[in-house]
């Protein structure tokens, strides 16, 4: 199993930690990566666009002219889609973009996510994340006492309100519980930073 050091809020090194050796150790699927992450941002797109259809425009009430002797091309209705300010046809209508992937090909995704961070060296481990009162600036001193400087994604094994206050402003930072991660942010960011509970968390929740 993989081992990592595990430090405090202070930078300093307090011990170290062992990994699940399928969940932080994998084999990367680039394939399954990819396609969670395809899924995932699918499941964000809105899907609220919308066109007024023939029967939805206004007017149009009465036959424009009389079906013959005019020598105009007959007409039914001024909102017919061939006329300005007509009905669209076949234009998008509200739908949803999502879809469902199988359950052994998120749960690989994740731990190629979870172990492509270790492998980079790009995950840290913390003994805890909390914080007395909601204080930005001492969050932020905090994060780059243990080397943060660019964007990172913190995991706790649940989220701490007074984390989450103090982290929020903070640009590049993002707050999660143990339970709701996803591939996409772990991907997203960086450094990934975890609780030693955060770990134990998801070795509970993500085992195969």
């Amino acid at each position: 199993m993989p081992k990592v050091p595990v430090y405090n809020m202070q930078g300093n090194t307090v011990g170290e930690v062992e990994l699940s050796e399928a969940i932080w150790n994998a084999v990367v699927s680039q394939h399954a990566v990819f396609e969670t992450v395809q899924r995932h941002l699918a499941n964000r797109r809105a899907g609220t666009h919308k066109v007024k259809g023939r029967s939805e425009v206004r007017g149009g009430g009465r036959k424009p002219w009389k079906q013959k002797g005019t020598g105009r091309a007959r007409q039914g209705s001024i909102r017919s889609p061939q006329w300005v300010g007509g009905g669209t046809v076949h234009g998008p209508t509200p739908r949803s973009y999502g879809y469902a992937l199988p359950k052994k090909i998120r749960r690989l995704a994740l731990h190629s996510a979870l172990s492509s961070k270790v492998q980079a060296n790009q995950l840290i481990v913390l003994d805890q994340l909390s914080v007395d009162q909601v204080k930005t600036k001492v969050m932020a001193e905090s994060l780059k006492a243990i080397g943060i400087t660019r964007k990172a994604l913190l995991i706790d094994a649940k989220k701490e309100q007074n984390v989450y206050l103090s982290v929020r402003n903070i640009p590049g930072v993002s707050y999660s519980s143990a339970d709701s991660i996803n591939v996409y942010d772990i991907l997203a960011h960086d450094r990934l930073v975890i609780t030693t509970a955060g770990i134990a968390r998801v070795e509970e929740v993500f085992a195969k």
